[in-house]
């Protein structure tokens, strides 16, 4: 057998079965790969795996990677552009890095088989509140069960092994759910670690008996997972663009590149709250637990006052930094942040990068970081077009800051991102973007805005851009057209039928014991057989109602009425269906309920 290194560089797979979006008829068949130079080669067991971009026979990118890279490039062109004007000519390149924080929930094995729900879509469509969950908040801060902590070392040997070093693993905040937050590394890398890590968690997972779930919502009422994308910018000399040093009021270039991103997030606004969505998240983004559908950004009291300093032309008194006194003399000194930590917060600066929160735990971080290196190129393009045509550098920056602060300000806040007060005072006071789904936030992708702000710097063509704003629709569409079957098969073949079951038994008890004495009440078997008998016809009733709301989804004209269709009857049938036989599984007993229960799942791995 021959093998030439020229297959490397360029392949030629079927592309005929890749969701294309219309860029090609379903007939044609060529696509091409091509070897990404930039993202390491690596061993997957006894295979050379060579990271790749792909695209179709008429050069149109069908990947993530292909956009990705275009982003990089349109930001590292318009952030040199701006060090140039700063004096700085020794830079070549300037990147973006990226730690993506990964959550996830450990289940047995053995559970995940017996649901239906979690083999089919990756979250339970049933279960009632356990009568123990997260309220203790005694998982986060607990220790890491000996299962788990074989199966993230043995986790741990996997990635390294593929040159992906995890830096922190940890329990998080809901039974079974844990953590893993790698080593920051340059965009395009971390993005293709980021997948590897979601296959090799899942592949660790299944050696030790165990089903790593990544859905964003697995557990209704139960904390989702998310995961977080810590973004920043740096030089090829290893200068860190968003570190503010020990006096951003006078670092004008911090100022300049920070002022960049608050005018990135506040006009794409849209453009990243789209980069997140997916039916999944979905359940997530907006619940107690996650940030708001509303993007905004949280920068602390320090950078805050230093804005508001610059928007007001008033002196900057400057922050003190205090010295932690914990009242113990062996306990070591150290000294306190100037700003503490938001969590409420869907963007937030956390000292020398940006935590854009909103990501899903099984999202592909390539899309946010698309939409945010694009955004930020937009914002440094318009700068030095101001600044390069400029007599005065020094005035017209400095005007040019406290325009964007003055500008744009409404997308900063600094509170509590849970309170239900702050989405009217965003989106009633503020005039803020509130996208509570995909089928709201996706359509937006081909506003004119965005259209021209992503064909400009060549990250998309307006073609890839309808590609996948139908693409992310019509998965969309599926994802919960297959949640809905599974719901009328579960219902119809195991919820109703052990319902029934139990009713049968309880109803010969009590006719045995009538028997025995005529005089027995026996008002528990009657009343809970009523009840029961009430809530399996409610079932039919309920799971007909869902059947016929997803027959008329199929009238729809085009997927972006498809999407609301489903996101306004659909959704809406399905809650009402759990809403039933969860109730029904409070009721009946645990020796007739076909699956395991939130219980049994949440506290299987000992």
């Amino acid at each position: 057998m021959e093998f030439s290194g020229k297959e490397l560089i360029k392949g030629e797979p079927d592309a005929s079965s890749f969701p294309s979006g219309g860029l090609r008829a379903t007939f044609e068949a060529r696509g091409y790969t091509a070897w990404d130079p930039t993202s390491y080669a690596f061993v997957k067991g006894k295979t050379l795996c060579i990271p790749t971009a792909f695209c179709s026979y008429g050069g149109e990118a069908l990947d993530k990677k292909t956009p990705l890279l275009r982003s990089m490039k349109a930001l590292n062109k318009q952030a040199l552009r701006i060090l140039r004007l700063f004096g700085n000519k020794d830079v070549k390149y300037v990147s973006t890095s990226v730690g993506p924080e990964q959550e996830y929930f450990l289940i047995t094995k053995e559970m995940y088989d017996q649901r239906r729900d979690l083999r089919f879509t990756g979250r339970t469509l049933f279960g009632a509140k356990p009568p123990k969950g997260q309220e203790m908040d005694d998982h986060y801060f607990g220790v890491i069960k000996p299962r788990v902590e074989a199966y993230m070392e043995d986790l741990n040997k996997e990635l390294w092994k593929l040159g992906i070093l995890a830096k922190t693993e940890h329990n998080e905040v809901a039974p079974a759910q844990h953590e893993l937050a790698p080593v920051y590394t340059t965009t395009n890398i971390a993005t293709d670690h980021n997948q590897l890590t979601m296959e090799i968690m899942q592949k660790v997972a299944a050696k030790h008996g165990l089903a790593c779930l990544l859905h964003e919502k697995p557990f209704a009422g139960v904390n989702g997972s998310g995961k977080h994308n810590n973004w920043s910018i740096s030089t090829d000399s290893g200068v860190n663009l968003l570190s503010p040093g020990d006096t951003p009021y006078e670092n004008a270039q911090f100022l300049l590149f920070l002022c960049a991103v608050i005018k990135a997030v506040d006009d794409y606004q849209d453009l990243l709250r789209l980069s997140v969505a997916t039916a999944g998240n979905d359940h997530r983004l907006g619940a107690n637990e996650a940030p708001p559908a509303v993007v905004s950004i949280f920068l602390g009291d320090e950078l805050n006052a230093v804005l508001e300093a610059i928007e007001k032309d008033i002196p900057y008194a400057g922050t003190q930094k205090t010295q932690m006194k914990l009242g113990v003399d062996v306990l070591p000194k150290f000294n306190r942040d100037t700003t503490d930590r938001n969590r409420t917060s869907p963007f937030a600066f956390t000292g020398n990068k940006f935590e854009f929160r909103m990501l899903g735990s099984s999202n592909s971080i390539a899309c946010a970081n698309i939409m945010l290196n694009s955004a930020v190129a937009e914002s440094l393009r318009i700068y030095a077009d101001r600044l390069e045509k400029a007599e005065d550098f020094e005035t017209a920056l400095h005007a040019m800051i406290r325009k964007t602060i003055q500008d744009h300000k409404n997308i900063i806040f600094n509170g509590n991102g849970y309170d239900e007060s702050w989405i009217q005072e965003a989106t009633q006071k503020r005039g803020l973007l509130n996208y509570r789904t995909t089928a709201d936030c996706m359509p937006h992708l081909l506003d004119k805005k965005n259209v021209e702000m992503l064909t400009s710097h060549k990250v998309f063509s307006e073609a890839e851009l309808r590609s996948r704003c139908e693409i992310m629709l019509e998965n969309y569409c599926k994802t919960i057209i297959i949640e809905a079957n599974t719901m009328t098969e579960m219902v119809q073949t195991e919820i109703a039928p052990a319902v029934s079951a139990y009713s049968l038994e309880l109803s010969k008890t009590a006719a045995a014991k009538k028997a025995l004495d005529a005089k027995i009440a026996c008002s528990y078997e009657k009343d809970l057989v009523s009840r029961l008998s009430g809530l399996t016809d409610e079932m039919a009733v309920k799971r007909e109602e869902l059947i016929q709301a997803l027959s008329e989804v199929q009238q729809a004209e085009n997927v972006i009425q498809e999407s609301a269709m489903i996101r306004d009857e659909v959704l809406a049938k399905m809650e009402e269906l759990r809403a039933v036989c969860d109730q029904a599984e409070i009721l009946t007993a645990k020796a007739y309920w076909p699956f395991p229960t939130y219980g049994d799942i949440l506290f299987s791995v000992r």
